[in-house]
């Protein structure tokens, strides 16, 4: 059986999307190890979106270092995971703030800042969303249930609870997903004090900010819950990708969008 060697024109064209990951402990057969991993719904959706996903896991960063990665990209997510140190925005841990994962907060911090310079499209994912928030000099809810009065968006146990969310009509958001949408939660903390130049562009009945988007960069979204947990609705990834299909055709040598 012969190999063609002729190019995918797909493949050729489809946009590089890198994913930050988690550093954690982790098991696996006889191995007890410290180990990056991204749970397999978030690439698979990048995939199914037409993008092809790079993993990123959290090392020693700076701002050389930082461009360098970027420079291999074309888009980039901010994915959940633990919570963003609370020192990041001047305030002192909350009993129920995970402990920081200081690694992994200045590699996504660095990332971020790398991103916008550059208006490489960026989607900010349930934790993504609060380290863009963090990191453009805004703060957060450290423990959502005291402001909110319930645990509907922290069930627990690796449950994700459905939130209706109200997205505002004339945002970015809503011309990727409309103006209503049943999202997957699983966070204890929220954005609360905006940063400068964040737009809030969803929120739930209750209040709590459930989208922020950059209007200075071409495509710079985050969402507070999962849409990677829905298998059916891929829009988000689908929005990414097209703009990160764009930024190839216009700043890579080859041209090819």
């Amino acid at each position: 059986m012969s190999v063609s060697n002729e190019p995918n024109s797909q493949a050729v064209s489809a946009p590089v999307i890198g994913l930050t990951t988690y550093l954690e402990q982790a098991q696996t057969g006889v191995w007890d190890v410290k180990a990056a991993f991204l749970p397999k719904v978030y690439f698979d959706a990048v995939n199914r979106a037409g993008g092809i996903a790079v993993l990123l896991p959290p090392q020693p960063v700076d701002a050389v270092v930082a461009g360098r990665i970027l420079d291999g990209l074309d888009g980039l997510i901010i994915t959940g995971g633990k919570d963003v140190d609370p020192a990041r925005y001047g305030q002192e841990a909350h009993p129920a703030t995970d402990e920081p994962r200081k690694d992994r907060d200045a590699w996504e911090d660095a990332l971020l800042t790398a991103a916008i310079e550059r208006e490489l499209p960026f989607l900010g994912i349930c934790r993504g969303a609060q380290m863009l928030n963090v990191a453009l000099g805004g703060t957060l809810h450290q423990h959502l249930p005291e402001v909110v009065g319930s645990t509907r968006y922290s069930a627990g146990g690796g449950v994700f609870n459905d939130n209706d969310v109200q997205v505002d009509e004339h945002s970015r958001v809503a011309g990727l997903i409309g103006g209503v949408v049943t999202a997957k939660s699983y966070h204890h903390q929220s954005i609360d004090r905006v940063a400068e130049g964040l737009v809030v562009s969803a929120r739930s009945h209750d209040g709590t900010i459930q989208a922020v988007e950059l209007p200075s960069v071409p495509f710079g979204v985050a969402v507070q819950w999962h849409p990677e947990q829905d298998y059916d609705d891929i829009r988000l990834f689908e929005g990414l990708v097209v703009a990160a299909r764009t930024y190839r055709g216009s700043h890579r040598p080859d041209g090819v969008a």
